[in-house]
């Protein structure tokens, strides 16, 4: 089956990702998961060099094909003490085993095509990351998310493959998907975490900065308070989820990344921001 990226899908794709929220009892486990990525991002960043892809993507693929294992080939989760032995077979063709990591996986990006993928905006990232495990959902089961996007949110509540070929309607994935960990890492990095090398995604726009200085004696609605939920921050944290490139995670504490955010819409800090005094 081939899916090409459609101005559908890729409405699609980005309705999901907006809509996608972490289910409360998995948030620790997809912070976790993120804190390793982010942890490991520099050797996300040498895998992808040269290559214009987002360090965002071969770090939530590698969860996804290796559980974080740096001591396997991205391929297929062979050894990375002699050349693949499963399909794709002999990868890396060039170099002497043993391979690091990021020669490796540098091998299976190219080996994939992707270095001649030039569209990473969210909807063409999200393509990607589906085209990576196949469109088996998609064709087979269009009732059912694919579970390599979404487990781990409210879009997804069972049903997977459980072998090549045999379905389960009832068997529930216990992955993060890779569109969750990618939203949340959005979240955590401020919205940097797929840009590439070449710049940011090509959804990325430029948002006039406005005046944030109020008319008037009434001072602003939402302040600086990462520690006290306000329903006004939460608001705010909707209103700026609504732009391009704004990840944030909608929980009514109006902290860093809230300030941040603001900042790029606005073009003014959270008042009593301490990293921003007025």
């Amino acid at each position: 089956m081939t899916v090409k990226l459609s101005e559908a899908l890729a409405a699609e794709y980005r309705r999901l990702f907006d809509e996608c929220r972490i289910r409360p009892e998995r948030q620790a486990a997809v912070d976790a998961t993120v804190d390793k990525l982010i942890a490991n991002r520099g050797r996300y960043e040498a895998a992808v060099e040269g290559l214009g892809i987002p360090w965002a993507f071969v770090a939530v693929i590698h969860n996804m094909e290796s559980s974080l294992n740096f001591s396997r080939h991205l391929h297929n989760g062979d050894s990375l003490k002699r050349r693949t032995v499963r399909v794709p077979k002999g990868r890396p063709s060039e170099g002497s085993p043993p391979f690091t990591w990021e020669e490796s996986a540098h091998d299976a990006l190219t080996f994939k095509g992707l270095d001649d993928w030039h569209d990473w905006s969210l909807a063409g990232t999200l393509y990607q990351i589906e085209r990576y495990n196949g469109w088996g959902y998609r064709k087979y089961h269009p009732d059912v998310l694919s579970p390599y996007l979404w487990s781990g949110s409210q879009l997804y509540s069972a049903g997977k493959y459980v072998a090549d070929g045999r379905w389960s309607d009832s068997a529930v994935s216990q992955q993060l998907g890779a569109a969750v960990l990618l939203r949340r890492l959005e979240e955590r990095e401020a919205g940097s975490a797929m840009a590439t090398a070449a710049g940011a995604g090509a959804e990325a726009e430029a948002v006039p900065a406005v005046a944030a200085k109020p008319k008037g004696p009434a001072g602003p609605l939402v302040v600086w308070g990462p520690e006290a939920y306000d329903d006004k921050a939460l608001l705010l944290q909707q209103g700026l989820n609504r732009f391009p490139g704004v990840f944030l995670r909608e929980d009514g504490l109006a902290g860093r990344h809230t300030s941040d955010a603001a900042f790029r819409v606005l073009g003014a800090y959270l008042q009593g921001d301490p990293d921003h005094p007025a």
